[in-house]
């Protein structure tokens, strides 16, 4: 067993990188855990491991007793001399102990305690090496299909790359193929810990953009924003620290060598560089390009704008199946509902019309709530008195008013 456990710490410390001294502690709690299933649970025993031999020497600790009543943890005076003759009642003696005595129940079972000691290490030296890594883009060959998703070989360990966070319909590997992927997340488990990869989250994207732009790794350049919709179409937005560097230009690279490696690599997805702007409406604008913009209605307490594309815009503005909207939308963080020129300006005549059916109103208040974004009876409903009274209206009339476009409304939800 000395030559076997000798080979264990050597082999392990070295090709495990798991540190020496723990796997030594490891070895002689071990020790004395089987020691103690041949002598008792109550035994004092203590295990010393000599480095050079793979030698395991364990002692047993017994009282000196006049009287002897539990043998397990007491020896008698006459017994205790025949290790030492100093010995007196009262002190403790160490017996050393034959490990051959342990038997093949009790050394196997020492064997298990140390090789699971020393997989809860490596699993553990896993964890904190790839807990640091988490955010970053690793490369692995696919060691196997399972119905969860695809186990990747990251060299010291495997790893988890889901289904869902595959590509849709682009992904296709198989036993052997190399891939590269974005560690999601690293999850402590009992044995080995989990690590879950991903290609279809947005930072995977951001940090494709990293790899292949020096500008973005330095933090000279800055992706702020992501979306996407993995394998189609994809949008980040910008900026640069440096007014002499072109933040799109740091993306796009030499000849557009860089864009195009990194939509190699996600089989073909189309990416839109969007500059960013700190003007909410701007930032919105600049993620609907190609799209001309018209107008920008901006309503900051819902988050949401209304945009006002000219009417042959309106297709390109909102995108194949509502694709570039959505996207621009999940890019900004703002609710966006595109409409036509020509749809707002009914739109507008409606509010108008309708306004100038309210009890107590007049062509001049009409124009006077369209200057100030009041463009229909519901607006109009939902406003509060101290905003009207803001825009030159008494509080009387304001009120009234109010109050006339919450019935107008009422009346219209009864109609319907």
């Amino acid at each position: 067993m000395r030559t076997e456990l000798k080979k264990i710490v050597d082999e392990v410390s070295k090709d495990k990188g798991i540190d020496k001294a723990f796997l030594i502690k490891s070895i002689e709690e071990a020790i004395c855990s089987a020691a103690r299933k041949k002598y008792g649970m109550k035994a004092d025993v203590e295990a010393a491991y000599n480095e050079e031999t793979g030698e395991i020497e364990v002692y047993l600790f017994k009282k000196v007793v006049k009287e002897l009543s539990d043998p397990g943890v007491e020896i008698t005076l006459e017994e205790a001399h025949k290790f030492d003759k100093q010995l007196e009642v009262g002190d403790s003696v160490g017996i050393k102990l034959d490990t051959a005595e342990f038997g093949r129940i009790a050394a196997q079972a020492a064997k298990q305690v140390i090789l699971q000691r020393m997989k809860q290490a490596e699993g553990e030296a896993i964890y904190e090496e790839f807990k640091s890594r988490k955010g970053q883009i690793v490369n692995g060959i696919v060691q196997r299909i399972e119905k969860a998703g695809v186990i990747v070989n990251l060299g010291r360990t495997e790893s988890l790359l889901p289904w869902n966070e595959l590509i849709a319909n682009k992904d296709n590997f198989k036993r052997g193929d190399r891939l590269r992927a974005y560690i999601l997340d690293v999850r402590r488990q009992p044995n080995d810990p989990q690590i879950i990869l991903s290609r279809t989250h947005p930072a995977f994207l951001v940090a494709l953009f990293a790899l292949e732009s020096p500008e973005i790794a330095e933090g000279i350049v800055k992706i702020i924003s992501a979306a996407r919709e993995p394998g189609q179409r994809a949008k980040i937005a910008v900026t640069s620290q440096n007014s002499e560097i072109d933040p799109i230009g740091a993306c796009v690279g030499m000849r557009g060598l860089r864009v195009q490696n990194v939509v190699r690599e996600l089989k073909g997805e189309k990416i839109d560089i969007v500059p960013w702007d700190p003007d909410p409406a701007k930032f919105v604008c600049n993620a609907l390009a190609p799209a001309k913009v018209l107008r920008v209605i901006l309503d900051k307490e819902e988050q949401s704008m209304e945009i006002i594309v000219p009417d042959d815009q309106l297709s390109l503005a909102i995108g194949r199946q509502g694709q570039n909207v959505r996207l621009a939308s999940k890019l900004t963080g703002w609710k966006i509902d595109v409409r036509s020129e020509s749809t707002y300006k009914e739109m507008l005549h409606i509010g108008y019309e309708n306004l100038l059916k309210l009890e107590g109103m007049d062509k001049k208040t009409v124009d006077l709530l369209f200057e100030h974004g009041i463009n229909s009876v519901e607006e109009l409903s939902q406003a509060e008195v101290e905003e009207l009274l803001e825009i030159g209206l008494d509080e009387n009339k304001a009120k009234s008013l109010i109050k006339a476009a919450k019935r107008f409304i009422e009346d219209e939800n009864k109609e319907g």
